[in-house]
């Protein structure tokens, strides 16, 4: 392992790839050859280490894998095509009829319904509750809690959790129970969440662990025999979600500039936060690195830096949010979030719309929030947009 950051990012930690090639060769391939009878038979047996067929391995993906779990000091990590691929794979892995889970009321839209609309018809039970309140999670954990999610910072509200003092509580009232954390908006650049006691760390690598909007992919790491259950289980029997070769090349390459990047996108997003927080149409602001915010102090604890996603809420509700989405020149109106372009949306019509108007109201998604995720373009050039679009002094 390397020991600072952009080095791990840019180096492979195998061996040389074949005939020097200095980039990571794409093995495009569905199925490998054997060499005998024996040797497939003892490969499909566990005795002997080598590729079998895509589905369950592949040599770019692998190099991808071992590039995360280095990243997030991780034991073993597994790939997938997407996010919720990743999310459903390790959650349907630990849990099984007659099972609690705890999660935090904010989560990504599609994360909340699987939990909160299909686990019930598998005889999971779900509890939604304010994960960053200690005194309720603890009151909320049952003889039968098998796992407690959340993510932090969280979509699309920048809610922060503490996730040390989350996972010692958890584990002191049973060591059995496991702890996922969605580290996506943060990246293992900023936050590393195994390291404070987490037991499996989650990814959209849509975001920015790819950070050029053309790949769609998903990634669990934690400990070897954890990842060996979400791998064998969770991807090879219940989803099948596996993430394609040349996706994992597009990966690789990403990740080479992802320190890079996330410094710009983070100095970017200060910037812009300070403007919103001065602008008279906005009634609020949701960004970790602002003094205001409610979770600042354990944000400056567990993370490197604040990230480049901002939420905040526009003066007027609904109708102005939407005008203001819709006015934007630069900024495009898109899902999906930490991009090299700037990406602006409407949560609770958009990424939140799985969530009732209650459910919203619950989890601090209003009818005039806008999410923001800052690009990598000139930070003035993003406040004129946000200033024009904004309209008024500021």
């Amino acid at each position: 392992m390397y020991q600072h950051f952009e080095t791990g990012a840019l180096h492979d930690i195998s061996q040389r790839q074949p005939f020097g090639a200095l980039s990571t060769p794409i093995y495009q391939t569905s199925t490998f050859i054997f060499e005998s009878a024996d040797q497939g038979g003892d490969r499909f047996a566990g005795r002997e280490e080598g590729y079998i067929y895509t589905r369950l391995g592949n040599p770019t993906t692998r190099l991808l894998e071992q590039k995360i779990a280095a990243m997030e000091r991780a034991e073993d990590c597994v790939a997938f095509s997407s996010g919720m691929g990743a999310i459903a794979a390790s959650l349907l892995t630990f849990l099984s009829q007659g099972d609690h889970m705890l999660a935090d009321r904010v989560l990504y839209g599609c994360t909340y319904s699987l939990m909160c609309h299909t686990f019930p018809r598998f005889g999971i039970t779900p509890e939604f509750v304010d994960c960053a309140n200690l005194e309720a999670l603890a009151a909320a954990l049952k003889p039968n809690t098998r796992l407690v999610y959340f993510e932090t910072p969280a979509n699309p509200t920048l809610k922060i959790i503490d996730i040390k003092a989350v996972c010692d509580l958890v584990h002191r009232h049973n060591p059995d129970c496991l702890v996922m954390v969605d580290n996506t908006f943060a990246t293992p650049y900023i936050t590393r969440p195994l390291g404070l006691g987490a037991d499996i760390v989650l990814h959209s690598a849509t975001k920015y662990l790819n950070g050029h909007g053309d790949v769609i992919a998903g990634l669990a790491a934690g400990r070897q025999d954890l990842i060996n259950r979400v791998r064998g289980e969770g991807q090879k029997d219940i989803t099948g979600s596996v993430l394609s070769p040349h996706d994992a090349f597009l990966l690789l390459r990403g990740i080479k500039t992802l320190k890079y990047r996330m410094d710009v996108h983070c100095d970017n997003a200060r910037k812009v936060a300070d403007f919103l927080a001065g602008h008279p149409a906005v009634a609020a602001v949701q960004y970790p690195g602002l003094n205001n915010h409610p979770g600042h102090a354990i944000a400056k604890k567990q993370m490197s830096q604040f990230g480049g996603i901002i939420s905040f809420e526009v003066k007027g509700g609904y109708d102005r949010a939407r005008q203001l989405v819709d006015s934007l020149k630069l900024c495009a109106l898109a899902v999906s979030l930490g991009d090299v372009e700037t990406l602006v949306e409407h949560p609770a019509s958009m990424t939140h719309a799985t969530y009732s108007p209650q459910e919203c109201a619950a989890a601090g998604i209003t009818d005039g929030m806008v999410r923001l995720s800052v690009g990598l373009e000139h930070a003035q050039d993003i406040i004129d947009d946000l200033k024009a679009g904004l309209g008024g002094p500021g």
